[in-house]
């Protein structure tokens, strides 16, 4: 038991109750204790007080049956035949036809022959029981008792080497591996129904002619079309089809610029008058709103869909900077944010049954891009995992000007997911119906297993980057390989009627000039089109855009709470034994300040607020590097017992309806973890969600995030964020990248004051920067977060030596009802007397 706890505590599971099923499903290279539910429960109950994380019981291991003793006979009596299916399970992918153009390099992979294994009678027949797995209603001349070599290798080459091709032998878990065996070889290829092939074609054909059209309207605007790479729609309509009826009713949608535009019009009913609109350089937002605007392959729309499931299914999709992948983390945020919601007003809810992240990424960025490595890092982490995500990579083959073999050096672009053990699905992007099959099998993983996976869908693209680059400078013998093909549609189009089961092709004509009519007439009508400002709606209903200074605001409360949120913020049950040191130096220390309502320091200032916040019903998220003690060993907001490792945290057992506080020590990573909190924090306004860097300086390493989202998000896409970044500041001996958390750099991002009225000054300040003194001042700007009525992120330089320092505490009488947050601390009696004064920021 005390080995589990261990883990879990390496794991940063401090509070409330982990998801045992990603825990135990990572299969990490140790050795794994056995693990007893109800001693853990009993040991962990205040992990499971309200659902903090929710819980399933963990399935990786125990789901598949082990093999009976006549199946494990037959498998070593005919071990060379075991041989041959395991190899084409692990190499069939190789000589899988992927490429649509050709061009992927394939080798002739020797464990494939059959005759290296001693397979060379034609006629003898072989017991296939637990060595090949096939579905006895299944259209193949395979049974479930026997075959000869010829069906074997027919049925094995099908299932691995054809149009869609699998890597999952580099899993672990030997649970998940033979899953894939039955769901795979176990397959009935059932023809899809003339309904489901008929919107597939629509799909498609809509797509080109938005293309063609846009082509045709605006010949020289860069959309970055999704000619050649039109499957890319089916396979996000048949994700979206079967999660939903599965049970999923959010989706968090992130994705790049290509074929951004055609997802929008179409699918994710973006408005094209809307979008011809801003092409014709007309405003995105009304005018009377502090919006920029952003460029077209940045814009975003959240429509419900209607899969006739119980429930509709609404699609997020995120704005998004031209830093490719930044987003990633950003939705994954946003997904967590959701289902944590949920789990509060849904019982039976786990994490990944209601609430799916979809991340798209283009071949280069997503092998080239730093973030996608890093935010692969949080998703089975326990404070970050989402139940996991489904990522399609949309691979032209060309990054830019850049080919595949210069771009990575790996031999998929996607091997980079092999670091989490996800399992990756290649399809050639050319045959739209089997990206379905790809689609299906990789959400039945996700959706049992709980983890990423990847459906790596190749493609190419039709022309440059942009419409306005000529690629043949760079890939002339690849462009005049697709100059010469057939578009993906058109090829789908006469499948259809080569089966002369559907349409005919007049029918098609019509469908295509009824489409391009449609355009035309939203087309005419943008140039009468108001815009509007869809911001601010559910559960930011209630929040406003400043339009006007703020004088003082309330953030005091009364000295009762006070003190009972300091009392129990180091109280504990009798059972957790305390560090000796941390009692006396602590938790002791702490109850004489309150006690006296004096000499109040800044960690217990800190959880004043946060605690006061709690009881207030609102969730509060403080994540980071080793947030959970403190870098300086001055929060101590968990408490481990020295005896078990139990983990506690006192300020959730402030009142039963309280809201929740998870501590979350992450990974040693700042740009997706900042990114993931971000993406936290713009899913509802009343959780308060605080990311703490180890030392100040550390927050450039997620520069990208705090340029593309945080400091710009708001005006670029009316999106607000309350979200804290708490960057420790200053010298105190530590030397040149533990010193300066470069406020200076938060002062060159933003634009003014907000409590200065002043008709030539801005209002509407993009972030607030602060720098306070006491811990009262911390105190009231931490609670002012979210006592207001709009969103602003908050930067604060928080102290080092000052969190101990005597000179720097506060009083109750500073943070009761009727005090605020003052932007300077004066000294009247000096300035009386002064005939000059200098401000100066810092120390001198």
């Amino acid at each position: 038991m005390t080995n589990l706890l261990n883990l879990l505590s390496l794991s940063n599971s401090i509070i409330r109750p982990i998801n045992l099923r990603i825990i135990n499903a990572l299969s990490r290279p140790i050795i794994r204790p056995r693990f007893n539910y109800k001693i853990w429960i009993q040991n962990s109950k205040s992990y499971h007080d309200n659902e903090a994380f929710g819980y399933r019981v963990p399935t990786t291991e125990d789901t598949m049956k082990d093999y009976t003793k006549v199946e494990l006979s037959n498998r070593i009596e005919n071990a060379n035949l075991l041989r041959l299916v395991t190899a084409y399970r692990t190499y069939g992918h190789k000589e899988a036809h992927l490429d649509p153009l050709g061009i992927l390099e394939r080798e002739k992979v020797t464990a494939l022959d059959h005759e290296r294994y001693g397979f060379t009678d034609p006629n003898k027949v072989y017991n296939l029981n637990g060595i090949l797995h096939v579905n006895k209603s299944a259209s193949t001349k395979v049974s479930k008792e026997d075959a000869n070599i010829e069906t074997i290798l027919s049925h094995l080459k099908k299932v691995y080497c054809g149009k869609v091709a699998y890597e999952f032998m580099h899993i672990p878990s030997a649970s998940e591996r033979r899953w894939f065996y039955y769901t795979l070889e176990s397959y009935d290829k059932t023809s899809l129904t003339i309904k489901e092939k008929r919107k597939f074609f629509e799909l498609l054909t809509r797509s080109e002619v938005f293309d063609h059209f846009m082509s045709k309207k605006f010949p020289q605007v860069k959309r970055y079309g999704l000619e050649g790479a039109e499957s890319m729609m089916v396979a996000l309509e048949k994700l979206f089809e079967v999660s939903n009826k599965a049970g999923i009713i959010e989706v968090v949608l992130c994705m790049p610029h290509r074929g951004r535009l055609n997802l929008l019009t179409d699918l994710l009913k973006f408005p094209p008058v809307r979008l011809f609109h801003k092409v014709k350089g007309n405003p995105e937002f009304p005018e009377h709103l502090p919006a920029s605007g952003d460029v077209l392959s940045h814009l975003a729309s959240s429509p419900i869909l209607d899969y006739g499931a119980t429930n509709p299914l609404s699609v997020s999709m995120l704005h998004n900077p031209s830093h490719l992948e930044a987003v990633n983390p950003v939705a994954m945020g946003k997904t967590r944010a959701k289902q944590m919601d949920l789990l509060k007003s849904e019982k039976d809810c786990k994490l990944g049954d209601r609430v799916m992240c979809i991340q798209l990424h283009g071949d280069a960025a997503f092998t080239g891009q730093g973030v996608v490595m890093e935010s692969f890092g949080l998703s089975n982490l326990p404070h970050f995992t989402s139940g996991g995500s489904i990522h399609i990579v949309v691979n032209n083959q060309l990054g830019y000007t850049t080919p595949a073999q210069n771009a990575r050096s790996s031999w998929y672009s996607s091997d980079i997911g092999k670091m989490i053990n996800a399992p990756v699905i290649h399809v050639n992007g050319d045959f739209p119906e089997d990206v379905t099959r790809a689609v299906n099998v990789a959400f039945e993983y996700r959706n049992k297993f709980g983890k990423d996976v990847i459906i790596d869908l190749i493609t190419y693209r039709r022309w440059g980057h942009n419409e306005l680059d000529e690629p043949a400078y760079t890939q002339p013998l690849m462009y005049a390989n697709i100059r010469s093909r057939k578009s993906v549609p058109k090829l789908y189009e006469e499948k259809l009627l080569a089966e002369d089961l559907i349409v005919t092709q007049n029918e098609m004509k019509e469908f295509r000039d009824n489409y391009f009519k449609f355009l035309e007439e939203q087309y005419k009508l943008s140039d009468n089109h108001k815009p509007e400002a869809n911001t601010l709606k559910k559960k930011w209903s209630e929040m406003i855009m400043p339009t006007e200074t703020v004088s003082k605001l309330d953030t005091g409360v009364s000295r009762e709470i006070l003190e009972k949120v300091g009392k129990i913020s180091v109280t504990v049950s009798d059972d957790i034994i305390i560090h000796p040191r941390l009692k006396k130096f602590h938790i002791q220390s702490r109850l004489q300040r309150i006690a006296e309502g004096k000499n109040i320091d800044w960690a217990t200032a800190e959880a004043l607020a946060l605690g006061s916040l709690l009881l207030e019903g609102h969730n509060v998220r403080l994540c980071g590097q080793d947030v959970g003690r403190g870098t300086f060993s001055h929060r101590h907001a968990m408490m481990v017992c020295q005896e078990t490792e139990r983990v506690v945290v006192p300020l959730n057992n402030l009142s039963k309806d309280q809201g929740m506080l998870e501590v979350a020590n992450s990974n040693l990573s700042e740009l997706a973890v900042v990114g993931f909190e971000y993406g936290m924090s713009i899913e509802n306004p009343n959780n308060l969600n605080l990311w703490e860097a180890q030392f100040g300086d550390f927050f450039n390493g997620a520069q990208v995030i705090i340029d593309t989202y945080i400091s710009s998000g708001e005006v670029k896409w009316l999106r607000q964020s309350g979200l804290v970044m708490l960057l420790p500041h200053g010298y105190d001996g530590a030397g040149p990248e533990h010193s300066s958390c470069r406020i200076e750099r938060f002062l060159q991002l933003s634009n003014d004051r907000l409590d200065v009225l002043n008709d030539n000054i801005p209002i509407n300040p993009n972030m607030h920067i602060i720098n306070p003194t006491t811990p009262a001042q911390y105190f009231h700007a931490l609670r002012r977060q979210l006592k207001r009525n709009f969103r602003k992120p908050l930067i604060i330089m928080t102290p080092k030596i000052l969190l101990r320092s005597p000179a720097a505490v506060s009083n109750f009488e500073e943070m009761i009802s009727g005090t605020t947050f003052l932007p300077v601390l004066g000294n009247d009696n000096i300035l009386e007397k002064s005939k000059n004064y200098v401000h100066f920021q810092e120390k001198i």
